[in-house]
């Protein structure tokens, strides 16, 4: 009766079923995997956001494939706040990033074509890929001194069914930028290969030393598909509103637009309210995302002191976003590693693998967990740590 692209293992996974039964036994849980910042204790200016949604001009339908012209507009100023100047004609709005995946994946792709994604990353990509008919080829990032791309694995990966390269600038959750060299072989590679790139910049104005690092959305040395959206840069994950903006040789990007339009078009996905109050949600970045930038700083530099008083864990460099990897003994594997730090010190964390981390000995952590809470939550993993 169902199609194979979702024949999904639905059942939860060990740790899921720990943390269930944590819950049940009414166990007050430190999470330090919090991804959501609605609820991490950040400060909302909610008359500006609920009056921004109470338009008049929502009760009229204007059906507009690429979205509303002030819109694309308020992206587009977004972009020149940043220094990258982009025509709002470039942008197709959707509801969200995981929307956008599938529109460029439909767009690119024949049943059975690949698409490169590195890893680690966040475990996305997968399911869009099943519902898209794509099939997902990784390459490795690897880590000396910092996260690079393994160039070796990337141009390995590549076949003739091969039709883009995905990258999350900074990614999730090593927290590394794409850097200019980096963009200058890949750029070259897509040339050679006549691939496209697919870059994922949720997370891009969450540098922890503060400096912006350039978009992808002025890339036009090969056909680029650039998404984002308030998810991330307001920190309003509720309010759907994203886009993709292509940008590349004339003689691509054209024809892409005109394409993505069509796609757009079939699904009208992206609703009234949200495209009218676009102005105002951008506009919360400037109050939230600095909260934000302070709460990850504070927290990676109380991770810091604790990991200073020890010896058995460390922690790998992070330029951005909202996440810390740490290197921990391997004792057992990172999942029950997981499982027994939940049951033992009621503390919740990723275990690695959830990520695609090659090996055992690694954890992911949230840096946007309130301030008292992950000072506690760290002091207890590193007790744990230290014990086994």
């Amino acid at each position: 009766m169902f199609s194979r692209r979702t024949g999904w293992n639905l059942a939860p996974n060990r740790l899921t079923l720990a943390q269930q039964e944590a819950v049940r036994s009414g166990k007050k849980i430190i999470d330090l995997t919090l991804s959501n910042p609605t609820r991490a204790g950040i400060e909302y200016d909610e008359s500006g956001i609920l009056n921004a949604l109470r338009n008049p001009k929502a009760l009229d339908y204007d059906p507009q494939p690429k979205g509303l012209l002030s819109a694309r507009q308020a992206v587009a100023e977004y972009y020149a706040s940043r220094s990258a100047q982009i025509d709002p004609e470039s942008l197709v709005l959707t509801t969200s990033t995981s929307e956008g995946y599938s529109f460029v994946f439909r767009l690119l792709c024949e049943a059975g074509d690949e698409v490169l994604v590195c890893k680690p990353s966040y475990p996305l990509f997968e399911f869009l890929a099943d519902l898209q008919d794509v099939k997902l080829v990784p390459y490795s990032l690897t880590y000396d001194h910092g996260w690079q791309i393994d160039f070796h694995t990337l141009e390995r990966a590549c076949t003739e069914r091969t039709r883009a390269i995905v990258l999350v600038h900074p990614n999730n959750p090593t927290g590394s930028y794409v850097s200019d060299a980096e963009r200058e072989l890949l750029n070259a590679l897509c040339r050679e290969r006549n691939l496209a790139l697919i870059v994922d910049e949720v997370f891009l104005d969450y540098a922890l030393d503060t400096q912006p690092r350039a978009s992808f959305v002025t890339n036009n040395d090969v056909l680029t598909f650039t998404l984002s959206g308030v998810s991330k840069i307001s920190a309003l994950p509720q309010m759907k509103f994203a886009w993709i903006a292509v940008s590349g040789p004339a003689s691509q990007a054209q024809p892409a637009m005109q394409r993505l339009e069509i796609i757009a078009d079939t699904y009208l996905s992206l609703n009234a309210p949200m495209q009218l109050a676009a102005p105002i949600l951008l506009g919360q970045r400037n109050t939230v995302q600095p909260q934000l930038v302070r709460r990850v700083r504070e927290n990676l530099a109380e991770l810091d002191r604790q990991l200073a008083r020890q010896k058995c864990s460390s922690r790998l460099e992070v330029q951005g976003g909202w996440y810390a990897v740490l290197r921990v003994p391997v004792t057992r594997s990172d999942e029950d590693f997981a499982i027994e730090l939940l049951r033992r010190e009621t503390v919740l964390v990723h275990p690695g693998h959830f990520y695609d981390f090659p090996t055992d000995g690694y954890i992911v952590l949230s840096l946007v967990t309130p301030e008292q809470p992950f000072s506690a939550g760290i002091s207890a993993l590193m007790q744990f740590v230290e014990q086994f």
